[in-house]
């Protein structure tokens, strides 16, 4: 009995776990996976000394700035992206930026004093600004240039930080994106949020996904705050398996992307990255929904190689961070507080964390102290079991009883049985009933093997107390 009561209360607490074997959520898995992508900037900043007005003035201006998306592989601060994201870092177009620096550099500084002299003021002449900004970039030598590119790095938290290009594989010249499309920076961080890598190979052709990135239309939307540093979120699926000009394999989707995902992972059911985003397809109108292409994360698994990223590090924000949202998920809000505390220790601030760390905390304070609907199941599954049991062995005990009609019945029949009377010693003498033709025999005589001279093949039925 203790053991069959042992096996259902391990059933009982089976069924009232989660059952985490299962599928994610689409919500819970975009929880998941969202704290591990990254704005990446590519500048190129300067220091220019311009002729102005007849005397050498030095002037800052404002960076050349791109930027994409990317995500972390590692807790340590190792982030994939495009190599195009960070192009104008690696390896600036030094021509066009000088020009294009020196350009703004005049405009902002030196363009309002010269047109003063003339009587005029910023936007009265254009093509006269145009012509004065052209000869002040053909009369600025080079070496009154000095280029100065960095790569950073911005959380959803708002921290940024200034990035490595620790390994960087560009596309082929003249080739806008590629296959291979790939660079891997460095942020001097540790326990950071992460993505494993997942398998590119068994994708097929209907397969859904979800694209993780910062697209540049909602990061600088006039609705938004300018510091609404928070990834977008956008569903597809597999439509197509190409090549690029170069044959690297390339994955087509119909999921919507637009300038600022390049680099942005793209993760499966279960939040794994299965490639990076890569080309978006751009028309007379601007960029072509339905038609844009991943890298798959084979090819990023192939770039990493070489490289001291450990792919199998363990995240302990990722630790906290995902067993406080099974907790939540699975209605156990009280026991979920300390894991989003702990994640939102080793990584502050992060909006979504703070949004799902609320809506527990005002769960919590209206949860039961016991999950009174699982209990009372446990008691009744319990009080169940436990009749069953007690079923059982009165079953047992009495599978050999026959009623006294039967036994009425069975002596008036032709081969009548042998009957033993097997009464307690003290229960015999104070009874004063004596069965008919019966052999009185004691318990003890019996044990003793000294039993009645019966026939084996006669059916004996024994009175007992």
């Amino acid at each position: 009995m203790r053991l069959h009561l042992v096996f259902v209360a391990v059933a009982l607490a089976s069924l009232a776990s989660p059952a985490r074997a299962q599928e994610l959520s689409l919500q819970e898995m975009l929880l998941r996976a969202k704290p591990a992508a990254v704005v990446v900037i590519a500048e190129v900043g300067a220091q220019i000394t311009l002729r102005c007005a007849g005397a050498d003035k030095a002037v800052t201006p404002q960076p050349y700035r791109e930027n994409g998306s990317g995500f972390l592989v590692n807790p340590r601060g190792w982030i994939v992206t495009n190599a195009h994201v960070v192009y104008v870092a690696q390896e600036p177009p030094r021509r066009w930026m000088t020009s294009h620096l020196v350009d703004k550099a005049f405009r902002a500084e030196c363009l309002p004093a010269v047109l003063a002299k003339r009587g005029l003021a910023v936007g009265d002449r254009p093509e006269l600004e145009n012509a004065l900004a052209r000869e002040a970039v053909a009369s600025t030598p080079v070496e009154r240039v000095t280029l100065q590119p960095t790569a950073w790095v911005v959380l959803q938290n708002g921290l940024r930080f200034p990035a490595r290009i620790a390994k960087y594989s560009p596309p082929p010249a003249g080739e806008a994106m590629s296959g291979r499309d790939l660079a891997l920076l460095r942020i001097e961080a540790a326990d950071m949020p992460m993505l494993a890598l997942g398998d590119s190979t068994a994708l097929k052709i209907g397969d859904r996904l979800s694209v993780i990135g910062f697209p540049n239309v909602v990061m600088s939307h006039e609705l938004l705050k300018a510091e609404n540093v928070q990834a977008s979120v956008t569903h597809g699926s597999v439509s197509g398996f190409k090549q690029d000009r170069t044959n690297q394999p390339v994955i087509q989707t119909d999921a919507a992307a637009e300038a600022g995902t390049s680099g942005g992972p793209v993760v499966d059911a279960a939040g794994r990255v299965i490639g990076v985003m890569t080309a978006v397809t751009e028309g007379e109108g601007g960029a072509v929904q339905g038609f844009n292409f991943i890298i798959p994360v084979a090819a990023v698994q192939d770039f990493l190689g070489g490289t001291t990223v450990a792919l199998d590090e363990t995240s302990r924000f990722n630790t906290a961070w995902n067993a406080g949202l099974s907790l939540f998920f699975a209605g156990h809000y009280s026991r979920a507080t300390p894991y989003f505390a702990e994640a939102n220790r080793l990584f502050p601030e992060l909006p979504d964390l703070q949004r799902i760390s609320a809506e527990n905390a005002t769960r919590a304070t209206t949860q039961p102290l016991l999950p009174w609907g699982t209990v009372g199941a446990g008691l009744v599954a319990t009080s169940a079991a436990g009749y069953g049991v007690l079923l059982g062995l009165r079953w047992r005990r009495n599978r050999f009883r026959i009623s006294p009609s039967e036994v009425a019945r069975l002596l008036e029949g032709t081969d009548p049985p042998a009957l033993l009377d097997v009464r307690e010693a003290t229960a015999y003498e104070r009874s004063p009933v004596r069965i008919p033709r019966s052999v009185r025999m004691s318990v003890q005589q019996i044990s003793d093997g000294k039993g009645p001279d019966i026939d084996r093949a006669r059916m004996i039925v024994a009175y007992c107390t």
